[in-house]
């Protein structure tokens, strides 16, 4: 087993087909399946499984998957560290910071601070709804992330940082008789609702407390993007129900938007760091983690 035959492994899977990996590598297509082959049989097991629609890896394969991942990343990072010996920090690391979350409006304070303290880190920050952030993690293609949830996945750490409390976000002329202790969530029973599809873990949490209720989601729009539910807002289609720190993100857009807090129940998502309990931390990501508590201490203030 060698370096080179761990990322034509990586890059097959990525690719889905030995074909493409071959086009994509600049390598013969027998080459590549030699490597395969050879991998296969130090590890004594079979790592794809091979159709006409092309490959997918086999249990085995997916464990191989994450700890190459992992491997070619530390291989990386101990060229780095071995070339500025005796210098700053310097390297490549990967964040997720989930949408819809507190952890949006991290992406520029996090860029602008690591310039100033480490400028010889280069960050990659991922901010996208249609992948899961601990799988991204478990099988090594980010280094942490800033998630909801609280944990129970094997082989990830979560580090609870703080509780997210949603509110209804609405249009000015949309009435409520709403009392000192907020909107209750029987209340909301027949609004027209903008919200994301029900994988995302903002909407489990409201679908969550509308079932504890016995009432009924009237959702008129699911959409993937923050934006997008904003303009949906704007245009008077329906309302939505964010985690604070996004509502006042969309409120900020238009002067005749309101946030109105949800009581009985309050809803709410925990917000943690996320990180591999196998792979130990880099040490350009370790300061990557600190400057990352350091920041989301200070949105204690906006939930």
């Amino acid at each position: 087993m060698n370096i080179r035959r761990l990322k034509s492994f990586i890059t097959i899977v990525d690719m889905g087909s030995i074909t493409r990996a071959a086009d994509a590598l600049h390598i013969a297509q027998p080459a590549l399946s030699q490597q395969l082959v050879a991998l296969e049989e130090h590890f004594q097991r079979q790592l794809l499984i091979r159709s006409q629609q092309g490959v997918v890896p086999t249990e085995a394969g997916k464990v191989l998957y994450g700890h190459a991942n992992a491997m070619l990343r530390q291989f990386g990072q101990a060229e780095v560290d071995v070339l500025s010996a005796g210098q700053s920090l310097s390297g490549r690391v990967s964040i997720g910071l989930a949408p819809f979350s507190a952890a949006a409006n991290l992406a520029v304070p996090l860029l602008n601070e690591m310039r100033l303290r480490h400028p010889g880190i280069l960050l990659h920050l991922v901010e996208s709804v249609g992948q899961a952030y601990s799988e991204l993690i478990a099988n090594g293609r980010l280094e942490m992330a800033l998630l909801h949830g609280r944990g129970g996945i094997k082989g990830l750490h979560y580090e609870p940082l703080l509780e997210e409390s949603f509110c209804l976000v609405t249009m000015a002329d949309v009435a409520f008789d709403a009392d000192d202790g907020g909107i209750r969530v029987n209340q909301l029973v027949g609004l027209p609702l903008l919200l994301p599809p029900a994988y995302n873990f903002v909407r489990r949490a409201i679908d969550e407390a509308f079932y504890q209720h016995h009432q009924s989601l009237n959702v008129v729009g699911e959409l993937e993007a923050v934006n997008s539910i904003a303009r949906a807002v704007y245009a008077g289609l329906g309302c939505t129900i964010m985690p604070k720190a996004i509502a006042e993100q969309i409120q900020a857009g238009s002067p005749n938007v309101v946030i109105r807090t949800i009581r009985a129940p309050v809803i709410s998502q925990t917000l943690s760091l996320c990180i591999s309990d196998r792979t130990p931390l880099s040490e350009p990501a370790a300061a990557v983690r600190e400057l990352l508590l350091e920041l989301t201490a200070g949105l204690t203030s906006l939930v």
